[in-house]
C-alpha cells in the first residue's frame, strides 16, 4: 500500500510556489509528514486518497470550477458546501462529526486594512481553504514557503493551527501603526496645534478601529470556542497553541477598544479647544462692540439733521469731540477690565 502511495505521489508536480495554475485552484499540496509538501493539480486532487498524506487544497470561492469540485467531488455534504461558498459570512466555528468548519478574517495584502474572509474545512486527512479571487492572504504564502523549505507542518492539526496563527500575525503591526498615529495626534492637541485636518484624521482612525473590531470581536469568540471542540486530530499541544491565538485576538480587541476610546477623547478635546477659541473670539468682539457703542451713539446724535446741535461754527468742536470720545474709550476699557470682561 505504501509503495502504491509513493508511486502516486510521483505524479505530482515539483515543489515550487505555483498559484492559479489551473482554473479555480489557487494551489494544492500533499504533506509528506516530514515538514515538506508536493504540489498537486486538479487531476491529482481528484485521485488523492488519505494514505497519500494530508491534502491541502486552496481554491477560489467565487469560481465555477472550484464550486463544482466542492459540491460534486469533495465528499462534503451540500449544506456545508453552501456554507463554504457563502459570500457574506461572519467568523464562526462549527463541528461536523470529526471535522471542523471555520470562518475567519485575515488582512488582504492588496488592501492593507481590509479584512477578507477565509473559509476552512479541516479533518484528520484534509484541509480545504477558500478565498475570493480578488483577495490575497500573505499568511498562506508564508506557510507554503515553510513547506518548500522542509520546515512546515506535518499533520492536519499542525497545519490548521499554523494557518490560524499566520492569519492573526499581521494584525498587531497594523494596530501598532494606528496607535502611533493616535499618539502623534495627542501630542498635537497637547501643544494646541490641532487643525481641521487633525480632526478629520481622528475621525478616520476611529472609523478604521471600528471597522477592524467589527470582525475581530466575533473572531475572538470563534477562537475561544475552537479550544473546546472535541476532534480526534487536535493534540493537547495544538490546543495550547489555539489558546494562545485566542488570547492574542482578545488582546487585539482590547487594543482596538482602547484606540476607539482614545480617539473619542481626542475628538472631545478638539471640540472643547474649538469651542474655547470661538468663545474667546466672541468675547473680544462683544467687548469691542461695547467699547464702540458710546462713541457710535454720540456720533449718531451729532449727525442728526436737526437744529440745536452744538459747535457747528466752532473751529475747535471736532477736536473737543475726539477728546471726549477718547476719554469715554479709556473709561470703558477700565470698567471692562475691572469686571474681567475684556
Amino acid at each position: 500500500m505504501k509503495e502504491s502511495a509513493d508511486n502516486e505521489l510521483r505524479r505530482y508536480v515539483a515543489r515550487d510556489l505555483i498559484y492559479g495554475h489551473e482554473p479555480g485552484l489557487r494551489f494544492g499540496c500533499v504533506l509528506d509528514g516530514k515538514g515538506g509538501a508536493a504540489n498537486v493539480d486538479w487531476a491529482s486532487v481528484r485521485s488523492w486518497r488519505p494514505e497519500h498524506g494530508v491534502l491541502w487544497v486552496h481554491i477560489e470561492r467565487d469560481h465555477d470550477e472550484a464550486a463544482r469540485w466542492l459540491r460534486q467531488e469533495s465528499g462534503i455534504d451540500a449544506v456545508n458546501c453552501d456554507a463554504l461558498l457563502a459570500e457574506d459570512s461572519r467568523p464562526r466555528v462549527e463541528d461536523i462529526g470529526d471535522a471542523l468548519f471555520v470562518v475567519l478574517r485575515g488582512i488582504n495584502v492588496s488592501e492593507h486594512e481590509e479584512l477578507v474572509p477565509i473559509h476552512i474545512w479541516v479533518d484528520a486527512h484534509r484541509i480545504v481553504t477558500l478565498r475570493d479571487r480578488t483577495s490575497f492572504l500573505s499568511a498562506l504564502r508564508d506557510i507554503r514557503e515553510d513547506l518548500t523549505a522542509g520546515k512546515g507542518p506535518t499533520t492536519s492539526g499542525k497545519l490548521f493551527v499554523k494557518i490560524l496563527r499566520k492569519i492573526v500575525k499581521p494584525v498587531p503591526p497594523l494596530l501598532a501603526e494606528i496607535d502611533d498615529e493616535v499618539d502623534d495626534l495627542d501630542e498635537q492637541i497637547a501643544v494646541a496645534t490641532s487643525s481641521e485636518a487633525a480632526r478629520e484624521k481622528v475621525s478616520a482612525i476611529r472609523r478604521r478601529a471600528i471597522h477592524i473590531r467589527r470582525y475581530l470581536a466575533p473572531q475572538r469568540e470563534a477562537l475561544a470556542r475552537l479550544q473546546h471542540e472535541e476532534v480526534s486530530w487536535l493534540t493537547n499541544r495544538e490546543r495550547v497553541h489555539l489558546r494562545e491565538v485566542a488570547d492574542l485576538v482578545q488582546r487585539l480587541v482590547e487594543t482596538l477598544d482602547m484606540i476607539r476610546d482614545r480617539t473619542t477623547i481626542l475628538h472631545e478635546d478638539m471640540a472643547a479647544i474649538t469651542a474655547e477659541k470661538i468663545a474667546k473670539t466672541s468675547n473680544r468682539l462683544t467687548a469691542l462692540a461695547a467699547v464702540l457703542l458710546p462713541p457710535s451713539l454720540i456720533a449718531g446724535m451729532l449727525g442728526t439733521n436737526i437744529g440745536g446741535i452744538p459747535g457747528p461754527d466752532d473751529p475747535w468742536a471736532f477736536g473737543i469731540l475726539c477728546v471726549v470720545i477718547f476719554a469715554f474709550l479709556v473709561i470703558e476699557v477700565w470698567v471692562l477690565r475691572k469686571f474681567r470682561w475684556f
